[in-house]
């Protein structure tokens, strides 16, 4: 999918796709999710005490076959809770990662005071923490809940939870820093029950993990309607669009979010940003030609590939200000990019966050309709301008919104379905965007592009460990086994395929798991189905296997 169409090709492209609309089969990309779950939320945060007081009401319904006598639930921010917390373990035993030291005295934590069915009977005292995957005592990132009666197939459970949340000084990307806040994974949050069948499940099961040092997130689509109470000098952002702002008379806040079809919510607040509001536009930013060639490119009608408008809310600190048109087209290239290859975004907002200097541990990172960039006002001017961290940043937490929001692969076994995939796909906007040999760096006497990049980092002494493993297994390769080897093995399925054969697969792919939890066994089906070639030889060797290729001229 890079730039490299004849034009030439165009106009047979045109006619073609012209001449069938007519009897075009329907649009493929589902419209829905399943809305397994469903968040109502109330929160009010002590901005000087970083303490989030709150009232869920969450109703889950069973999606199997079977009864279920029990819920699990991820209470990610007991990650922080103290040092002996598995993830902190982890951190200790790796370094650092992803900004996760903790400074003196900021330890975050959540608690469950409160847990009622709707009938008032309380169930919190039965609520228990497990560790399955390492067994450590310490770890409250996850617990299970056994119910007084099972859930019927099909049927559903409410519950009210009370819960106050101490947010962390933040770190791996959660928390706050002075009056920057950052709130993600900060609820009790329901984890995925997988029927029989589901991502090779020979029996119907919570697929529920801790809380690791290289983990991200899996959780099932639903709707969330999240208000949000808080000190009224304060601008906010968050999932979603806001239903409200309804001013209290006592000198806060209550701002309102809701949206459905999307499996987290997070939000940010500080008094400092400043708002810009632009607008996608599916005629003004995508031309007639780029519609028709994409269509052709991938055998799919106009209709099909037409884009929507999307409203592009930036929240940007002062001191970056000259970088906020950098945020901004980038935004809208990824928008555009992502959406003509591999379907629309759905969603009607996208919300773009630049976080404050002090709290840039919070950067890089995504959530439903919400992401965070990152940047220095070091790259303010020339002769750095050139240098796109915050366009390959902002592009990169787009993508997130397809290959994490959209196609919602388990991360916690599968990372490299996410990463891998949104590593690839990437490269592949930035190429397109700025060039194939300076789509990274681009700068008086350096030149940098993707494929560059990639290739350096895969180092000479990287382990030989498998690209599909469990995201806390890896010995020291997470980053590459995750994000840099899928990415150059889709290059190199690329390359045997073709480019029009590969954006075909990748484009059904994710049309038919939109909305779905798919595994990589789902991946190699659609890619030998769509290529018209038995491909299991390629996965079974650059994903499953452990060789390492290295030829040498003698």
């Amino acid at each position: 999918m890079r730039a490299r169409r004849q034009r030439g090709k165009w106009l047979t492209g045109v006619l073609a796709i012209l001449t069938a609309g007519s009897t075009a089969a329907a649009d493929p990309l589902p419209t829905r999710s399943p809305r397994i779950v469903d968040y109502r939320i109330d929160a009010t945060l002590d901005a000087d005490a970083k303490v989030l007081q709150a009232q869920q009401r969450v109703t889950w319904r069973n999606p199997s076959a079977e009864p279920v006598g029990e819920l699990w639930f991820h209470l990610y921010l007991n990650a922080f809770r103290n040092s002996e917390s598995t993830f902190m373990r982890e951190t200790r035993a790796s370094g650092g990662v992803r900004g996760s030291r903790m400074r003196d005295g900021g330890w975050g934590g959540i608690d469950v005071t409160s847990l009622r069915l709707a009938d008032g009977a309380e169930l919190a005292p039965a609520l228990a923490f497990e560790a399955p995957d390492d067994g450590n005592a310490e770890d409250r990132s996850l617990a299970r809940l056994p119910l007084p009666a099972p859930v019927a197939p099909g049927g559903s459970i409410t519950l009210d939870i009370t819960f106050p949340a101490r947010l962390p000084r933040v770190l791996a990307r959660t928390g706050y820093a002075g009056d920057f806040f950052f709130v993600g994974q900060w609820f009790p949050k329901l984890a995925v029950y997988e029927p029989a069948g589901m991502r090779g499940r020979a029996a119907g099961g919570w697929n529920a993990h801790q809380f690791h040092a290289t983990t991200e997130f899996y959780a099932d689509f639903g709707r969330y309607d999240v208000s949000i109470r808080l000190p009224s000098r304060f601008l906010v952002g968050a999932t979603g669009q806001r239903t409200a702002s309804t001013p209290n008379g006592d000198g806060t806040t209550t701002h309102t979010f809701v949206q459905e079809d999307v499996h987290d919510f997070a939000w940010t607040a500080d008094p400092r940003y400043i708002e810009q509001v632009h607008v996608f536009s599916a005629d003004r930013d995508v031309t007639p030609q780029e519609y028709a060639e994409t269509a052709a490119l991938l055998g799919r009608t106009l209709d099909e590939v037409k884009l929507r408008d999307v409203e592009i809310r930036l929240l940007i600190q002062p001191i970056h200000l000259p970088q906020a048109s950098k945020y901004v087209e980038s935004a809208k290239a990824a928008i555009k990019w992502y959406g003509l290859w591999y379907g629309r975004y759905p969603y009607a907002t996208l919300t773009v966050v630049d976080p404050a200097p002090e709290g840039r541990e919070a950067g890089g990172m995504e959530y439903p309709t919400l992401i965070t960039g990152g940047t220095s006002f070091v790259l303010n001017r020339w002769p750095l301008w050139g240098v796109r961290a915050v366009e390959e940043v902002t592009v990169h937490e787009f993508g997130h919104q397809f290959w994490y929001g959209l196609v919602a692969s388990n991360e916690f076994e599968e990372a490299w379905l996410d990463e891998g995939f949104n590593s690839y796909s990437t490269a592949e906007v930035m190429d397109r965007v700025y060039g194939p040999d300076r789509s990274v760096v681009e700068i008086p006497g350096v030149r940098v592009g993707t494929q560059v990049l990639a290739r350096l980092q895969h180092a000479p002494r990287a382990t030989l460990e498998r690209v599909r493993q469990p995201a806390w297994s890896y010995l020291e390769g997470y980053s590459f086994y995750s994000y840099t080897k899928p990415e150059l093995l889709l290059r190199t399925l690329e390359a045997h395929l073709g480019e029009q054969s590969m954006a075909r697969v990748l484009r059904t792919y994710h049309e038919r798991w939109r909305f779905g939890h798919p595994g990589s066994e789902d991946f190699y089906a659609v890619a030998s189905e769509v290529s018209g070639r038995d491909l299991t030889w390629f996965f079974e060797q650059a994903v499953e296997g452990v060789d390492l290729l290295d030829y040498e001229v003698s």
